[in-house]
């Protein structure tokens, strides 16, 4: 094994042995589950070890919690679209209901459909809601936007391509 493999590794392993007990703690705290907290740790130092060489962390308590913060927030989006789509299976009479694999691909896609309108700016993703949840016209979005007609076009072009990216 490389020099530089065994130092990273030992860095690695430093990091998550001084903070991984702190960590878990936090999350158990704001999630008031022990299970779920168990896994969210695991999802911090994953995304922290795939995105930077831990030598670069200065104050390991302070990043960790901004990094798990980041991730308990998806966390929570995750888990209210699942209660929405949830109760939304619940109202719809029984042989409407979708099978237990269609519900899991339809939870899926919801969430990347999130996760891609979340990636979007802002005025851009408030003009797509407002089109295809609340069902304005374009006219009625320019001026709850408060900006041109032609503005509301692009930021619905935007947002359909960005919608036929999760088609490819």
């Amino acid at each position: 094994m490389p020099a530089a493999d065994s130092a990273l590794q030992q860095e690695v392993s430093t990091l998550y042995s001084d903070h991984h007990r702190w960590l878990q703690g936090w999350l158990r705290h704001k999630l008031g589950n022990a299970f779920d907290a168990a896994d969210l740790a695991q999802d911090t130092f994953a995304r922290i070890l795939a995105g930077r060489s831990v030598s670069d962390i200065k104050e390991p308590r302070a990043y960790l919690t901004t990094v798990a913060r980041g991730i308990l927030i998806n966390w929570y989006q995750r888990q209210a679209l699942e209660h929405a789509y949830l109760d939304a299976l619940a109202r719809l009479p029984e042989p409407e209901a979708p099978s237990p694999e269609q519900q899991h691909i339809i939870l899926e896609t919801l969430c990347q459909i999130d996760a891609m309108l979340d990636r979007l700016p802002a005025k851009v993703k408030r003009a797509f809601l407002l089109s295809q949840i609340e069902g304005l016209k374009y006219e009625e979005i320019a001026v709850q936007l408060n900006c041109s007609l032609i503005s509301v076009k692009r930021h619905m072009k935007q947002a359909f391509l960005a919608c036929l990216t999760l088609v490819d």
